[in-house]
């Protein structure tokens, strides 16, 4: 095992190293970069306004270029094209593309992601400030969706052409079939003071005075805000996993080795959670590290922007629209190395759940 998973530690390094070549080709063709940005907001502005650290705030830049915008600014005639080129240096745009991939890879590989473009404060402090809330929603849709989804999807299975499993199979494609975010937004219609009740909070995943608050008054206004996003985002992981639950019990319950089970007399639950249960959740197992890395990020990127849950899905979002470059390359290597490495842990549990499967003799 120690040879198999150093060698999926070797195979990281050219995935990611593919990862973050082919993002940023793509972004070397993308039009409207940070410089292009800073001087239409400039040209817009007519130089009136002084770009300062805007703080959170996309709409500040920490450049020191910018802090003599009204003496750069020629009306009709646009911006000194001498700006423009110390624009282009604070940014770094006055190197070769390769020798920023080759700085960016190397930064990366020390950690070190540099300041955000459009806000006073480095890109690592800004991913920390924004991971909780983003943690918050991963670790609650999964820990939901898999309460809920892995024992219906047994039942269902169990059930298998009842009226039980019928009418659960409509409800369940029919969240399959919701997007979360319009379901979300038919939340906040519902119950969030739109046209019916105003019972949960519309935005935010703590009220104002959360820090006034006594614990139990805490825990309780945290579960208020987040009942409907989670809701929202629970929809279609928790019918995904019922059907992958149920298809994988079906296909084992058919299997001989249950037929001889219940021919020696052992019970049901015994044969089901004893024999059958370890070899189905194999593919539930497998199925773990996307389903969280798309609950922990990209799956709440809508939800955040509705709901106003500053989490790092808003964060990634605003990132791109705003071209703020660090963000956006930092965020995609760090969720594709923790992709890679919660695969791996995957693998791992593979072999905990079911000692027979023996990676170091299959290739990779």
């Amino acid at each position: 095992m120690g040879a198999y998973i150093l060698r999926r530690i070797l195979l990281m390094i050219p995935t990611l190293f593919g990862i973050m070549a082919i993002s940023f080709a793509v972004i070397q063709f993308a039009p409207g970069g940070p410089v292009e940005q800073v001087i239409a907001r400039l040209t817009n502005q007519g130089g009136n306004d002084r770009l300062g650290g805007g703080g959170g705030d996309a709409g500040g830049t920490n450049f020191d270029a910018a802090g003599d915008v009204g003496s750069k600014y020629r009306g009709a005639q646009g911006l000194d094209p001498e700006f423009i080129k110390k624009l282009e240096k604070q940014f770094g745009f006055d190197k070769p593309p390769l020798e920023r991939f080759g700085m960016m890879l190397w930064n990366y590989i020390r950690f070190d992601f540099g300041d955000s473009y459009f806000r006073d404060i480095s890109v690592l402090n800004l991913i920390l400030e924004k991971m909780p809330v983003s943690i918050s929603i991963g670790l609650w849709i999964t820990l939901l969706s898999y309460l809920i989804s892995i024992p219906l999807g047994i039942r269902k299975a169990v059930k298998d052409g009842s009226t039980f499993d019928v009418w659960t199979s409509g409800v369940v494609i029919v969240g399959y079939a919701i997007p979360g975010f319009l379901f979300g937004i038919l939340l906040m219609v519902l119950f969030a003071g739109g046209s019916f009740w105003d019972w949960f909070p519309l935005r935010g995943i703590v009220s104002d005075n959360w820090d006034q608050l006594s614990w139990p008054a805490k825990i309780a206004d945290y579960f208020w805000h987040m009942t409907l996003p989670l809701t929202a985002l629970v929809l279609s992981a928790f019918a995904t996993t019922t059907l992958l639950t149920k298809n994988s019990f079906l296909e084992e319950i058919r299997k001989q080795y249950v037929v001889t089970a219940r021919a020696k007399g052992l019970s049901e639950g015994k044969v089901l959670y004893g024999h059958v249960f370890r070899n189905a959740m194999l593919i539930v197992i497998a199925g773990f590290p996307g389903a969280f890395i798309s609950a922990f990020f990209t799956g709440s990127l809508l939800i955040e922007n509705i709901f106003s849950l500053d989490g790092l899905g808003l964060l990634g979002f605003k990132s791109v629209i705003d071209r703020d470059y660090p963000v956006v390359f930092a965020t995609l290597y760090i969720f594709s190395l923790l992709g890679l490495f919660v695969g791996l842990l995957s693998d791992l549990i593979y072999t905990w759940v079911d000692p027979r499967i023996d990676f170091e003799r299959r290739d990779i």
